[in-house]
């Protein structure tokens, strides 16, 4: 069982002066429009590791990638990330991280010229990407994912109805494809659309969860 904080959107000072209000957590999940510093004093005063993806009001993280001697490059030169030293960017990405296969699709539906914006055709187009590194490491090792972590929900689950918290229909296929233990969001406040697996609570302005490698549970959650 790994405990999990799951986080987006809302900053708590209360949850970096005391960590003992994070539950033990094992690892923190961000799901996005959290500033890098706040993210950055989390993980010092829980001394765990985290995983990301962006929101449409985070900087653009597209284009960064490890050299093989560890160096972060971006236009094949070496550049300093826009997220907390040692975490991790799930964008698009299958990770593994505190004994949890994450899989992570950032970004919202297209509503302003700004980055992490997707249009559904351009989210589609991203989900099955994710959908096929998934597959290419089940075959290699035989796990799939334990959690799918996104900025926006599903079209229906808990979104709205204007143009910037609509959620994408393309999440719905993937999480029928990745049969996560659990899917986490950010960017709307619905507590009443999600269904549970496992333990959670509430703390602060974050969400403790516990997930079990590999468990067959279904559902949707928001990190709000």
């Amino acid at each position: 069982m790994v405990r999990v904080l799951a986080v987006s959107d809302e900053t708590d000072d209360a949850l970096v002066a005391d960590p003992g209000a994070a539950g033990a957590a094992e690892l923190i999940l961000a799901c996005g429009d959290l500033p890098s510093d706040y993210l950055g004093s989390l993980m010092n005063a829980l001394d765990v590791p985290l995983v990301l993806v962006p929101g449409n009001h985070d900087p653009d993280l597209s284009g960064y990638r490890s050299s093989r001697a560890g160096l972060t490059l971006r236009a094949g030169m070496p550049a300093r990330p826009p997220w907390p030293d040692g975490a991790v960017n799930a964008d698009g990405r299958v990770v593994d991280v505190a004994g949890l296969r994450v899989a992570g699709l950032g970004g919202c539906r297209r509503y302003t010229e700004g980055p992490n914006q997707y249009t559904d055709r351009q989210q589609a187009r991203r989900a099955l990407a994710l959908k096929a590194r998934a597959r290419w490491r089940a075959l290699r090792d035989g796990r799939g994912v334990d959690v799918l972590i996104t900025h926006a929900p599903p079209r229906g689950t808990g979104d709205g109805d204007d143009p910037a918290h609509r959620g994408f229909t393309a999440l719905h296929g993937l999480v029928g494809a990745l049969r996560p233990a659990a899917l986490l969001n950010g960017h709307v406040i619905n507590p009443a659309h999600s269904r549970r697996s496992g333990r959670r609570r509430q703390d602060g302005k974050g969400s403790v969860t516990e997930l079990l490698p590999g468990a067959p549970t279904r559902g949707y959650r928001d990190a709000r």
